[in-house]
């Protein structure tokens, strides 16, 4: 990466060019996880994938959206990375299809039974393949929703990180960034480059794919590794024993005491057990 942008002066009318020389080469781990809307079934310790439809991750959407924003304002290139079965390469083709240079996806049919930690490893071994000087994850997957996956790639990768972004803003080697705390609070911080963020969902707002968009994305080079090649040995540290239908209950409880007692019960169920406030 370079400083701020150069300028020179030349051309037959005199006029002023600006180079750009602080370019921002972006990796956006994405996910492809089943539709919203599609008709669960469970079959085993996993749900039933041969009936139903997939779609992008929609955290990861955001972080997409973010990259290609960067992209457009210091130039550089925006990666799409994915791992999962043939399928994947689907949801590739669509980071594609809205602007991404290019995608890498890691073949793995058992993708779905990886811990968080098995599944950082290969991303973090296919991303020290790349030059890049920032990588965006979603703030966490529509499926399991661990949250892990950013902050396990910043520390197998030993490089900064920051979680729930709510604003990037690029200036030389540094970011300046805004993050979302609790009770409507935000944090601003200032991180080097290259780092790890985790963007926060509502970031931006995301485009769709364009015709022009999609019938670029057929010329756009889409490389496939399997996690064995990159060299990835992994046992995971945890298990999926069972997926169940969770069972619908009602349950009335009354709140006894004067009304300042009994407000402050009410506040604290509606806190801490309901987490609705």
């Amino acid at each position: 990466m370079g400083g701020a942008p150069r300028f020179f002066e030349g051309g037959v009318f005199g006029r002023i060019f600006a180079i750009r020389t602080n370019f921002v080469n972006i990796i956006v781990c994405i996910k492809q996880v089943p539709a919203k809307d599609a008709p669960l079934s469970i079959a085993g310790n996993w749900i039933k994938e041969s009936d139903i439809g997939f779609e992008m991750n929609e955290p990861d959407s955001y972080a997409l959206e973010e990259a290609l924003r960067l992209k457009e304002k210091h130039g550089g290139e925006v990666i799409a990375l994915s791992m999962g079965p043939e399928r994947v390469k689907q949801t590739i083709k669509e980071a594609l299809a809205k602007g991404a240079d290019r995608g890498v996806h890691i073949a793995d049919d058992n993708f779905a039974q990886l811990d968080p930690l098995g599944s950082a490893k290969a991303l973090a071994a296919a991303i020290k393949k790349e030059k890049v000087e920032l990588v965006l994850t979603g703030l966490q997957s529509d499926d399991h929703g661990f949250g892990q996956t950013g902050v396990l790639l910043a520390a197998l990768l030993d490089l900064p990180h920051a979680t729930i972004i709510m604003q990037i803003a690029i200036q030389d080697a540094k970011m300046r960034l805004k993050r979302e705390l609790e009770a409507g609070w935000f944090q601003h911080i200032e991180c080097p480059l290259p780092a790890v963020l985790s963007i926060q969902s509502g970031i931006n707002k995301v485009r769709y794919a364009t015709l022009k968009g999609i019938m670029a994305a057929k010329k756009k080079d889409l490389a496939t590794m399997t996690r064995e090649s990159l060299g990835v040995a992994h046992e995971c540290t945890q298990k999926i024993e069972r997926i169940y239908i969770p069972t619908k209950t009602k349950k009335t409880e009354f709140l006894t005491g004067n009304p300042k007692e009994i407000a402050t019960k009410l506040v604290e169920k509606l806190k801490f057990e309901a987490r609705v406030i």
